[in-house]
């Protein structure tokens, strides 16, 4: 009886379902080792004996683990180290997943802020903007900065407050900045230990099933995209932005918002949009984002010419004001925007940008 009871409660729970899943994404790592593996080995015996070696491998792994039972955790940190996962075949749990119970109302409630927190968490938020407009699909897009692969990264120290950050300090500072918390009914984000912050933290601990802590993922953040030899310039990406973006977002970068106050497309600037102390305000960070996941139904089309002009152009509008800011626009740019790609600060056609409020 050792053996049936658990045995059935961990299928039942989708232990069993997330160690296929890991072993199948093993077997796709491994297919793709065996194709670099073939490149570098013209010899018909060295093909051979290559494919053999690494498809017993990752079975003989992929069963041990399934065998033997070890928790998905777990799991998913051996076969990463072992080199079989990484997160470029990794796949977070199916929404069919969630487990039923408190746990499972919880995860819900979570996503439920995350894809609509003016509606989920309005007392909070103080723009039109939504956690899924910068982490598509619900958090679960690689290359969106996906919440299954953030959540192994904190604790974390980070330099834009000089301090450790847990993961409700992070998401404290995404109401603060890209939902402008300071304009919305409470006038800040939600308290520290808010249910708001426990019901994020659940959905994205649910999302990160089976994925190695501590590691560097692949797919994690946006990807990585060198400055171009010309810059980028704000007057080259208006066209731009009317010919790719201004289909979703407005001509005047309005966005599309439904009237229950549901996103459909996220204001890209002016009062309903994130401010000045967002992430997204920095030039490189939305360049990446662009660059990566944009057109929405045409994600990867642009060139990174184009991903550097388009960002310049949506981050050299004006938005609200920077919440840190308690002086000059000066004094806020030397402090809190040094060596940024930033257009705080900055006068664009006879506008200092930093003052907050619509277009310029």
């Amino acid at each position: 009886t050792w053996r049936r009871g658990p045995r059935r409660n961990w299928l039942r729970n989708g232990e069993g379902k997330a160690v296929a899943r890991n072993f199948l994404n093993s077997i796709r790592l491994l297919e793709d080792r065996l194709d670099s593996e073939l490149e570098r080995d013209a010899s018909p015996l060295g093909r051979i004996i290559g494919r053999i070696a690494l498809v017993i491998s990752g079975a003989v792994l992929g069963l041990v683990l399934i065998v033997v039972g070890i928790s998905r955790n777990d799991q998913a940190t051996i076969a990463f180290e072992a080199g079989t996962v990484t997160a470029a075949s990794f796949a977070p749990p199916d929404e069919s997943e969630i487990p039923e119970g408190p746990l499972g109302d919880a995860i819900i409630r979570g996503k439920a802020i995350f894809d609509n927190p003016g509606v989920n968490a309005a007392a909070y938020v103080g723009n039109a903007m939504a956690c899924k407009n910068c982490h598509l699909d619900s958090g679960r897009r690689a290359g969106s900065s996906p919440m299954w692969a953030a959540w192994g990264k904190y604790p974390q120290y980070r330099n834009k407050n000089k301090s450790i950050n847990t993961m409700e300090d992070r998401i404290m500072g995404c109401f603060r900045y890209s939902m402008n918390a300071p304009a919305s009914a409470s006038g800040a984000p939600p308290p520290a230990g808010s249910d708001i912050y426990r019901d994020l933290q659940t959905y994205f601990h649910w999302l990160a099933t089976g994925a190695p802590t501590g590691k560097n993922m692949v797919g994690s953040g946006y990807p990585e995209l060198e400055l171009t030899s010309t810059g980028y310039d704000p007057q080259r990406g208006a066209p731009l932005y009317d010919q790719y973006c201004s289909g979703c977002h407005g001509p005047e970068g309005q966005g599309a918002i439904q009237p229950d106050g549901t996103v459909v497309y996220p204001p890209l600037w002016g009062n309903e949009s994130y401010n000045w102390g967002a992430g997204m305000a920095r030039v490189d960070l939305a360049a990446r984002f662009i660059k990566a996941n944009m057109p929405f139904d045409r994600p990867g089309t642009l060139t990174s010419q184009e991903a550097w002009d388009i960002a310049a152009f949506v981050d050299s509008q004006e938005r609200p004001r920077d919440p840190r800011q308690t002086g000059s626009i000066e004094d806020n740019a030397k402090r809190s925007f040094a060596g940024q790609e930033s257009f705080y600060g900055k006068t664009v056609d006879g506008h200092q940008l930093g003052s907050g409020g619509g277009a310029r």
